[in-house]
């Protein structure tokens, strides 16, 4: 892995249609990241637009939504793409996929998440489901920043990451 002086560590979640769950991780470990980790996140087959109830719950979160959009894997595989450190598929979709070859050979892991834009019943149940996936991606998000990534070989991360994406969010958070 590369030294902090570097620059930071670049992450992509990855989603099927990147209008919920990617675009979600990529506000949040944007936010919470503080400047140490830039986020994007893309789609194998992107919708095209951002759910509403995506935007809806960042912005009740206080998190900026400026400039999030739903996206193309295909932008990150191009030359000039940024070199990504990490990738997280957040969907079982994605993650069964074959993903293009992404350039800077980044470590993946994959931390899937019920689709919050299939809940069905009430308009409050569906927001509940919205609000679920931020929690649950807050928490490995959390358990990601505090990997001392510098310090520990490359297996040895690999293993964590995929241990994040395992993680039971209720206990996470009940030992947060």
């Amino acid at each position: 892995m590369k030294t902090m002086t570097d620059r930071p560590y670049n992450v992509l979640f990855l989603c099927t249609g990147n209008s919920a769950r990617s675009i979600i991780g990529e506000a949040l470990l944007n936010q919470i990241g503080k400047g140490r980790f830039h986020a994007y996140s893309a789609g194998s087959f992107p919708k095209g637009e951002v759910h509403p109830s995506a935007l809806h719950v960042l912005e009740t979160a206080d998190l900026p939504t400026t400039g999030l959009r739903s996206k193309s894997w295909d932008e990150f595989a191009a030359p000039g793409a940024p070199e990504l450190d990490f990738i997280f598929t957040v969907c079982d979709n994605a993650a069964n996929e074959t993903c293009p070859i992404w350039p800077g050979h980044p470590m993946t892991a994959h931390w899937g998440i019920p689709d919050p834009a299939a809940a069905l019943g009430s308009e409050a149940e569906r927001q509940v489901a919205f609000l679920d996936t931020v929690r649950m991606l807050r928490n490995r998000i959390s358990l990601f920043l505090n990997l001392p990534i510098e310090e520990i070989d490359s297996l040895a991360l690999h293993r964590r990451l995929r241990e994040i994406g395992r993680t039971d969010d209720a206990a996470v958070t009940a030992t947060q």
